[in-house]
């Protein structure tokens, strides 16, 4: 009965403190959107972000998560008895690694670093991570561990920056990979864990940013953003998925990948379309461009705001799928391997026929643009 009790004071605790959190993070996006309305805006022919949409808007919803993240980290000792989180050395590589992606990204956001810069804060963010004990472990090797650990990092990184295309993504996709862990952690009685204060803090500031980058936005989060949010959702994903603290000494592999590639989904998928898609093509990765995943379905005649609900569904799907593979499947087998194996493969087949047909349509409205051009007499 205590420790029921201890749970439902706990729930209200927790409810409570991401109520504030929505509030407070509302009133900063305002206080922002009044007094600061040229950060990540950039007028240099050189640094403009490629966006789908034409009108320039700040770029400063990513100072408000950073803000909440560190509000978060501080209600800990003040909401609970104090944990022996709070000492490891892991809860020091987050902090750091996360006011390190937070620095590089601001400062790209005013001031337009180089790409080489950004990449080199990025492994110091993966290199905080491993240094503090935060590192996949799935092989027997330290250096494939390692090695794998850096391209996880810098991967998430990348792939939710490059998500910030379309109003309401890269939050929409958060808030998703944040549900998820949030799910994780209650469903084995982690109540009083640092990390869940902390996500729900973050997801709290999420929805608060929602309400102002929806379709059509007010505001974007900017590589401040993006880059806190990449290296966070990296730390999470290594922490309660890649080494789920709560499987058995002996946890199946399928299941491990299953439950890592359903949370982390959507950023996989938009990276390994664009980046095949691009190569393909004869051209560089790292060069931005309009044929993201989401771009493909705004192509095909979706709206910027119904591509938001398409990809709020997609999140919600891996939420459900999770919830089928923790509550109702026992004994992981190969056959559940290929199921979720074959989901992933018709939506990354789904996403490259999109992106594709995207593109042939695009080149098709150019080339008559062209001919409606040299067709047109010259003064008309």
């Amino acid at each position: 009965m205590t420790e029921g009790f201890l749970q439902n004071s706990s729930f209200i605790l927790y409810t409570l403190f991401f109520a504030v959190a929505v509030g407070f993070s509302m009133m900063i996006n305002i206080l922002f959107l009044r007094f600061f309305k040229t950060l990540g805006i950039r007028n240099n022919s050189d640094g403009t972000i490629i966006r789908w949409g034409a009108l320039s808007k700040p770029s400063i919803g990513g100072i408000t998560f950073y803000i909440i993240f560190l509000l978060s980290l501080a209600s800990y000792s003040i909401l609970f008895e104090p944990s022996q989180d709070a000492y490891q050395l892991g809860f020091i590589g987050i902090l750091l690694s996360c006011g390190a992606g937070f620095i590089i990204g601001l400062a790209d956001d005013a001031y337009n670093t180089r790409p080489w810069l950004k990449f080199g804060v990025q492994l110091l963010c993966a290199g905080l991570l491993i240094s503090t004990g935060i590192s996949i472990h799935i092989f027997e090797s330290d250096v494939l561990n390692y090695t794998v650990t850096l391209f996880w990092v810098i991967g998430i990184m990348n792939s939710i920056n490059m998500l910030d295309n379309m109003d309401g993504i890269t939050a929409t996709v958060s808030i998703g990979i944040i549900v998820n862990t949030i799910y994780r952690i209650l469903h084995n009685g982690d109540i009083t864990s640092m990390h869940l204060l902390v996500l729900i803090g973050v997801l709290a500031s999420l929805i608060a940013f929602l309400r102002f980058n929806w379709h059509p936005s007010k505001m974007y989060m900017g590589d401040t953003g993006s880059q806190f949010l990449g290296v966070f959702l990296a730390a999470m994903g290594i922490i309660y998925f890649w080494n789920d603290p709560y499987a058995p000494a002996t946890p199946a592999t399928g299941k491990l990948f299953a439950v890592t590639i359903m949370t982390f989904i959507l950023p996989i998928l938009d990276t390994t379309v664009v980046v095949v898609n691009r190569l393909s093509a004869g051209r560089s990765p790292f060069i931005g461009g309009k044929d993201h995943t989401t771009h493909s379905l705004a192509l095909l005649g979706l709206s910027d705001g119904k591509v938001g609900i398409v990809f709020l569904s997609l999140a919600f799907i891996s939420l459900l799928l999770n919830v089928i593979i923790e509550e109702f499947l026992g004994e992981w087998t190969h056959v559940h391997s290929l199921i979720f194996f074959a989901y992933f493969s018709a939506l990354l087949a789904f996403f490259f026929y999109t992106t594709r047909n995207g593109s042939l349509k695009t080149r098709a409205s150019l080339r008559e643009i062209k001919l409606n051009q040299e067709n047109t007499p010259a003064g008309n």
